[in-house]
């Protein structure tokens, strides 16, 4: 037995509604753009891949960041993706971008956070990595005093 699942519904022409086992009542509408037959209304398949891991490793860092007791009032993970020209278009290069708000954040603390998530913590980025080359970046912004 599987510990998830995934299931996609073909709404027709090239647009799909996707489930997955946690969240039965969530979907995420599928779709390409008008070339390729569909309407431009949805994700791209390959997009949620970059999706799925900016949310694996927002999670691993922001829960390790609370941890460490860091005073975070905002945080953001934006991932871009490089694919390779030929098909299967696989990523070939990602870059993950962190962006931390808070109060007097240790930069220390958040490299930290993000090691245990690309090392230790995040399938996600563990299976990316295998094909692509991902790198990284911070930005800290200090909160603005209540």
């Amino acid at each position: 037995m599987a510990d998830k699942s995934a299931k996609v519904v073909w709404q027709g022409d090239m647009t799909f509604e996707g489930f997955g086992s946690t969240y039965p009542d969530g979907k995420i509408i599928f779709d390409s753009d008008e070339s390729a037959g569909g309407h431009d209304q949805g994700f791209r398949p390959l997009e949620m891949l970059l999706v799925g891991l900016a949310g694996c490793t927002a999670m691993d860092v922001i829960s390790i960041l609370k941890k460490k007791q860091q005073v975070v009032t905002g945080f953001e993970v934006a991932v871009e993706g490089l694919q390779a020209a030929e098909h299967p278009k696989v990523f070939t290069d990602i870059t993950v971008v962190y962006r931390v708000t808070g109060r007097n954040v240790d930069p220390k603390a958040v490299d930290r956070a993000i090691e245990l998530s690309e090392t230790k913590y995040c399938g996600a980025s563990a299976m990316l990595r295998a094909k692509a080359n991902i790198t990284h970046r911070v930005e800290i912004v200090e909160a603005e005093a209540v």
